[in-house]
């Protein structure tokens, strides 16, 4: 297998973890050879398949992944056992963590946090200042955003969740 990606000798330390600058060594998806990417602490980080890639000042650490076409990008931060894949957008200041799942066409962007065994995934949207924890599962064409809460073993699979609202 062709390496798409390499780590470079930039480095940014982030309390006890190192995490490396990524550059592309070959064009796929939007990037092209040469670019420089976001932050990860280790190859495992990031899939040397698919067209994922991980963009600007984004961060994944501990032994989150991106995989497939999924991007991550701005300010937004994977850590823990975090999984992100298929055609997954993590952006913004977003924040994905524990054991949590972003998948299919999902989207988690502004300064949402999705943490615990959360799973967003389908064609779900998770935006503002949103949480998600705990075992709750956020998937189809649900909207939640603003100040929402999602928690517990919550499911939410159509309509919207609004600011101010706990599931």
């Amino acid at each position: 297998m062709t390496q798409k990606y390499k780590l470079t000798n930039e480095i940014r330390k982030i309390g006890a973890t190192t995490l490396y600058k990524i550059e592309a060594l070959k064009d796929f998806g939007d990037v092209k050879v040469g670019d420089k990417g976001g932050w990860i602490e280790r190859e495992g980080n990031l899939s040397q398949t698919g067209n994922c890639w991980v963009f600007g000042n984004a961060r994944v650490s501990g032994k989150a992944v991106v995989s497939d076409n999924a991007l991550v990008s701005g300010n937004a931060w994977l850590d823990g056992n975090a999984q992100v894949y298929g055609n997954a957008r993590i952006s913004g200041k977003a924040w994905v963590s524990g054991d949590a799942m972003v998948g299919d066409n999902a989207m988690v962007f502004g300064d949402a946090k999705v943490f615990g065994n959360a799973k967003v995934f389908g064609d779900a949207w998770v935006y503002g200042d949103a949480l998600v924890s705990d075992n709750a599962v956020v998937s189809g064409k649900a909207k939640v955003y603003g100040n929402a809460l999602v928690y517990g073993n919550a499911k939410v699979s159509e309509g919207h969740v609004n600011k101010g609202e706990l599931i």
